[in-house]
């Protein structure tokens, strides 16, 4: 996800005015309305315009949103997918980073200071000083394929938007310590009992709700609780048959390939995915890989086997070599 500079779409610097913000959002509706620009893209940057004042104009949101965009111009990485992960959001049950709008990411986050905003004891339905429960919060985990296979404690630090005592907005940070069960699957969630907003006069805290997602693995795609991954075999082996070892999450194997086996044929290898009640499977998919004839031996090989195996892949195509 590109990361939005509200500034320069509203044609604005940082140090811009609530005035400045206000005129600079009038003068760029009359020239983008739809019902009266004659510009091209006239609806996309009408929408991104109104984007930027909805953030802009607020003292709270600009307050977060000067610091995202203070740690992008200095050097931090951009945000791409998945870049609010360890940030909290306040009610609902989370969203998919992939599709969600920078706008209806602050519009979360902002849910605890407006909550803190309105004071203790404060409900916009019903006034007095009643308890209330805090809120439920939501923030994302990663966790690697090991952490599934064996449990583990893990550090987690996490972001939240509140209130400093002048009712400024700022990022707060913390670290928690979170217990991985062993078996965890992409997508299921982690209750933290208390950990989420804190209570109103005297009610009691949330709980947060972390959901879990899967580092990006170098040998394995994940599905539910099946592991697949390529296995490279050389072209003898996929021929002739043989024995090849292969690396497992609980240790390496020896494995049957069977003579005649074809680039994409799979080996099912079960209860080698991920821990569960079942456990998930391993698929093993073949791919053939040929040495480089970088060598006059190595090409001396091919020309012999040229020989000794005559062979046309393309006779389907009704061609002659």
């Amino acid at each position: 996800m590109e990361f939005k500079d509200y500034y320069k779409i509203l044609e604005l610097t940082p140090e811009a005015s609530k005035d400045d913000i206000r005129k600079a959002y009038r003068k760029l509706a009359r020239k983008y309305h739809p019902d009266v620009s004659k510009e091209k893209d006239a609806e996309t940057r009408m929408r991104e315009v109104n984007e930027a004042n909805d953030v802009l104009r607020d003292e709270e949101k600009r307050a977060a949103y000067d610091q995202l965009r203070t740690n992008v111009s200095s050097g931090g990485a951009a945000p791409g997918p998945g870049w609010d992960r360890g940030f909290e959001f306040a009610g609902g049950e989370g969203h998919s980073p992939n599709d969600a709008e920078f706008h209806d990411f602050l519009s979360s986050l902002f849910k605890q200071a407006e909550r803190q905003r309105r004071g203790p004891g404060a409900d916009p339905r019903q006034g007095g000083g009643q308890a209330y429960k805090g809120e439920d919060h939501h923030a994302d985990i990663e966790i690697s394929l090991e952490d599934s296979l064996n449990g583990v404690t893990r550090e987690l630090g996490l972001r939240s938007v509140q209130l400093d005592a002048q009712g400024r907005s700022q990022l707060v940070n913390r670290t928690l310590s979170v217990k991985i069960p062993v078996g965890v699957r992409a997508g299921q969630m982690i209750r933290l009992s208390g950990q989420g907003m804190p209570g109103e006069a005297g009610g009691p805290a949330g709980d947060l709700f972390l959901t879990v997602h899967f580092a990006t693995h170098p040998i394995y795609q994940v599905q539910g609780r099946d592991l697949s991954m390529k296995l490279p075999v050389t072209p003898w082996e996929a021929a002739c048959g043989g024995q090849v070892h292969v690396p497992t999450l609980q240790g390496e194997v020896e494995v049957s390939i069977s003579a005649g086996s074809q680039p994409g044929s799979k080996l099912r290898l079960r209860g080698k995915g991920l821990p569960g009640e079942p456990a998930g499977d391993l698929y093993l998919v073949l791919d053939v890989v040929w040495p480089p004839a970088t060598t006059d031996a190595a090409k001396a090989a091919y020309q012999a086997l040229a020989q000794a195996a005559p062979f046309n892949p393309r006779r389907h195509l009704g061609v002659q070599g």
